[in-house]
């Protein structure tokens, strides 16, 4: 998976959390601005340039066809009382179910996505950390989605996280990035997570100015220069969620 793991193993743990001076700023904001008016491409795969897409904008999220939401789940005093206290009250599927159905989920967002493909269009370097930001954008889609099935599917939420923490410190491990190192880069990467979860809900919910200035902080790491490559992962995330 890693074609060069073996010099990067130890330098991709702590590289999650760089903060942006104010030139890159700047420069950010021109980026977003160019990619903003170029042409548009369907998914990840490269298109024809002369194919070009409407902006999406804020008013037109009222149109869109939204998915069916789950009706709200009747519930007694006594389950609430207990999720209050942090535990889970009786659900309308199986638990165990339901953390297997989690599992499947993950293994699709990092055994049926082609990351390599991922790290050529964007540029990013073919590390641990790299692959930790293409898959946590692919399993947030799938947060995205569960949220709407009422509280089974915010239990399978946890359970989707947990399997992500789960795997990557196992692929930390078969990597050789020892304990300490591995400990810090996951603290960072927790950090980052939740970090990304709310700028990449904020930028679905809004325009596509919101949504690539989310992605060119989580995914790029504010290294973006290219605004086709912003413009890109713009389209791809946006025909994902629809």
């Amino acid at each position: 998976m890693y074609r060069r793991a073996a010099q990067c193993a130890l330098r991709s743990g702590a590289t999650l959390s760089a903060s942006g001076t104010a030139m890159k700023r700047r420069e950010a904001g021109a980026c977003i601005s160019r990619a903003l008016v170029m042409c548009s491409r369907t998914g990840l795969p490269s298109s024809s340039p002369s194919q070009s897409r409407a902006l999406h904008s804020t008013r037109e999220l009222f149109t869109v066809k939204e998915t069916p939401q789950a009706s709200e789940e009747e519930v007694g005093a006594f389950t609430r009382l207990i999720e209050a206290m942090g535990f889970t009250g009786p659900l309308k599927y199986n638990k165990w179910k339901i953390k297997i159905a989690a599992l499947r989920m993950y293994t699709c967002c990092v055994e049926r996505i082609n990351y390599d493909d991922f790290f050529e269009k964007c540029s990013l370097p073919d590390t641990l950390n790299s692959w930790f930001l293409v898959a946590q954008l692919h399993v947030w889609m799938c947060l995205v989605r569960m949220r709407q099935e009422g509280r089974a599917g915010k239990y399978m939420c946890r359970y989707i996280v947990h399997s992500m923490w789960e795997d990557v410190e196992q692929r930390g491990k078969i990597m050789g990035i020892n304990s300490f190192a591995l400990k810090e880069s996951m603290r960072a990467m927790t950090e980052n997570f939740y970090a990304a979860i709310f700028g990449y809900d904020e930028g679905i919910l809004s325009d596509d100015r919101v949504l690539a200035a989310s992605l060119w902080r989580n995914l790029f790491n504010q290294q973006c220069e290219d605004p086709q490559q912003l413009e890109l992962m713009v389209a791809y995330v946006r025909k994902q969620l629809h």
